[in-house]
C-alpha cells in the first residue's frame, strides 16, 4: 500500500531561486537551474531534495548524504560532498525554515478536517452568536450565546466556544478544545485539547466546613499571535484575569493556573505547571517540565532550565536551574563539588555503609 501524504507537494524551485530567496550563496553558479522538489534531512535526503547543515555533531550524516543541496555555514562548507551543491549562509537553518515556510505555506494554519470552507449542517451555533464572513466551522463545533468571531477563523470538529466568548480574526480553534470566560486576539492558533476559562483551583482548605470553593469569576485574556500546544490547560482569574502576552509560543500539556500573567514573546516548552497569581516577564523561556510556585515574580528576559522547581523570584535575565532552582552558575557548582566529594571520598563518608553488617546485612 502506497504511503500517504497527508500535505501538499512543495513547489519545484531551482537552486538560483532558493538562494535569491534566503540571501545565500550559491557557490557553483553553473548549478543554478538544478531543481529541487522537496526538503529533507541529511540522512533522508536524495538528489531532488535540499537539506541543512550547522551542527558538528552531524557530520557523519553531512559525509553520507545523498542531498542534491545543502544550506550550510562557511566553517562547515569544506566537508560537504562533491556531488552536493553548496549554498552558503551565515544561518543555514533559518534560511531552510524560509524556504519551508514557503513550500508548505498550508502547514503553518490548520485548516478544516473536513475540507470544509464554511459552516457545516451539523455545527451548533445559538442564534445570538455572531460571526464574521469567510468562517469555518466544522461539523459538531458549538458556539455558545453572544460568541463573536472574526473573518478568517476556523473552528475544528467538536469544539465548543461558550456565552460571550470573543475570537479575533484569523484564528485556528483545534477539534476538542473548550473555551469559555475568555477574551481572544487576532492571529492565534489553539491546537486541538486545549481547554481554556474554566475554574482555577481556588479553596480555602481544612476548615471546618470542608475544602470551601473560592467563586473564579475572572477571565482569559489571550493576546494576538499567541501559538497554545495541544492539551494546554489556562484557568481563568479569580478575581483578575489571567493573561498570555502577546506573541508568546506554548507547547503541549502546560497548565497555567489562575490569575497568572506571562508577558509578550516568552516560550513555555511541555508539561511546565505555572501556579496561580505567579507574573512572568517579557522574552522569558521556560524548559520543560519546570514547576513554579504561586506569586512569584519572573524578570523579563529569564531562563529556566528544564525539570526546574522554582520557589523564590528571578531576577531579569536571569539564568536559573536546579531543584530548588538557583543561579545555574551556582548549581553547576554545588553538582561539580557533590561529584567531587563522591568520587575523592569525603572524610569517613560512607564508611559504615561500606560494611554490610553495619546496614543491618
Amino acid at each position: 500500500m502506497a504511503q500517504p501524504a497527508f500535505f501538499k507537494p512543495p513547489p519545484s524551485s531551482t537552486l538560483a531561486e532558493i538562494a535569491a530567496s534566503t540571501g545565500a550563496q550559491l557557490i557553483d553558479a553553473s548549478r543554478g537551474a538544478q531543481r529541487m522538489t522537496g526538503l529533507a534531512s541529511l540522512d533522508q535526503a536524495g538528489p531532488a531534495h535540499l537539506t541543512f547543515f550547522d551542527n558538528h555533531k552531524y557530520a557523519a550524516q553531512l559525509a553520507a548524504t545523498k542531498a542534491g543541496a545543502c544550506l550550510v555555514n562557511p566553517r562547515f562548507e569544506a566537508s560537504v560532498p562533491p556531488h552536493v551543491a553548496v549554498l552558503r549562509s551565515a544561518a543555514p537553518f533559518r534560511a531552510f525554515v524560509k524556504i519551508a515556510r514557503e513550500f508548505h505555506a498550508d502547514v503553518l494554519r490548520p485548516q478544516s478536517w473536513f475540507d470544509n470552507e464554511t459552516i457545516a449542517a451539523s455545527a451548533v451555533i445559538h442564534p445570538t452568536a455572531h460571526l464574521e464572513d469567510a468562517i469555518v466551522v466544522d461539523p459538531l463545533a458549538v458556539i455558545g450565546p453572544g460568541a463573536e468571531i472574526g473573518t478568517g477563523s476556523v473552528i475544528g470538529s467538536g469544539a465548543v466556544i461558550g456565552p460571550g466568548v470573543r475570537i479575533g480574526r484569523n484564528c485556528n480553534v483545534g477539534a476538542g478544545t473548550t473555551i469559555q470566560a475568555a477574551l481572544i486576539g487576532n492571529n492565534v492558533l489553539i491546537h486541538p485539547g486545549c481547554h481554556i476559562g474554566q475554574d482555577g483551583y481556588g479553596f480555602i482548605f481544612f476548615g471546618s466546613e470542608g475544602h470551601v470553593k473560592v467563586p473564579q469569576t475572572g477571565r482569559v485574556l489571550i493576546q494576538n499571535d499567541v501559538e497554545i500546544g495541544a492539551g494546554t490547560t489556562i484557568d481563568r482569574g479569580s478575581l483578575r484575569d489571567t493573561v498570555i502576552g502577546e506573541g508568546t509560543k506554548i507547547d503541549n500539556q502546560v497548565q497555567i493556573g489562575h490569575n497568572v500573567t506571562i508577558g509578550r514573546r516568552c516560550l513555555l516548552a511541555a508539561q511546565i505547571g505555572l501556579a496561580g497569581s505567579l507574573t512572568i516577564g517579557d522574552n522569558v523561556a521556560l524548559g520543560a517540565k519546570c514547576g513554579i510556585n504561586n506569586h512569584l515574580h519572573i524578570g523579563d528576559g529569564a531562563q529556566v532550565s528544564a525539570m526546574s522547581a522554582v520557589k523564590d523570584d528571578i531576577p531579569p535575565n536571569g539564568r536559573w536551574g536546579g531543584h530548588f532552582a538557583k543561579p545555574t552558575k551556582q548549581w553547576f557548582r554545588e553538582i561539580v563539588a557533590v561529584e567531587r566529594l563522591v568520587r575523592d571520598g569525603a572524610p569517613n563518608a560512607g564508611s559504615a555503609a561500606s560494611d554490610p553488617k553495619d546496614r543491618g546485612a
